[in-house]
């Protein structure tokens, strides 16, 4: 097929879609611009109009893939209709859940290898920081309300934040097993967070399982 510069619709949503696709079951570095040129029909002259380097898709796929994480947890954190414990749970269900069933995708939002192009588009210190700040948000909501353990918010977020981090990535590695007990490690870390009182007292039992 002859390629052409031309093309209907839009064109770098395009390119990203294959890419998303694409990660789906392999690793982003073997993602070559042959294979978003013959998806597509066009020529490499067309794929750099938009993207003026590999590095630059791998930036446009971090941001779009930075969203759907953020779509997937944030909402939860921030629905005030829900309980807050109740919301702590399902947002961790989530995260690990986006993990589970994007690792490829996971691995390149928040692995070390893209590091650098990841900082250029997303910081904690930024207060939109996609998922990052809805946690904080939910955190100092907790400790207002006596639900929470009263410490430091932004450090207790990055390390809540980090447990999360550290659960998922072990569990889409296949690393010590933990697959089969997350749902355990997971109930133990909120319990942890909750104020002793407010544990003691008034909590109702909610399991990460339920």
């Amino acid at each position: 097929m002859q390629k052409t510069d031309y093309h209907h619709g839009n064109l770098k949503q395009e390119f990203l879609s294959i890419a998303f696709n694409f990660i789906k079951t392999e690793e982003i570095e073997k993602l070559t611009l042959k294979i978003l040129s013959d998806a597509t029909g066009t020529s490499r002259s067309a794929i750099y109009r938009h993207f003026k380097s590999k590095d630059a898709l791998i930036e446009a796929t971090i941001v779009e893939g930075l969203e759907q994480f953020d779509q997937a947890t944030s909402p939860i954190l921030l629905d005030k209709s829900r309980p807050l414990v109740d919301r702590f749970y399902l947002s961790t269900k989530q995260y690990i859940e986006f993990a589970k069933n994007n690792p490829n995708l996971y691995r390149l939002i928040f692995g070390k290898k893209y590091a650098h192009i990841r900082e250029e588009v997303s910081s904690i210190k930024d207060e939109n920081c996609s998922g990052f700040s809805a946690l904080k948000i939910a955190i100092e909501e907790g400790q207002k309300s006596g639900i929470l353990k009263k410490e430091e918010s932004y450090k207790q977020t990055i390390i809540i934040w980090a447990s999360l981090h550290g659960l998922s990535s072990l569990i889409i590695d296949g690393f010590l097993d933990v697959e089969e007990i997350y749902e355990e490690l997971a109930d133990d870390m909120f319990t942890n967070l909750l104020a002793g009182e407010f544990y003691r007292n008034k909590h109702k039992k909610i399991s990460f399982k339920n």
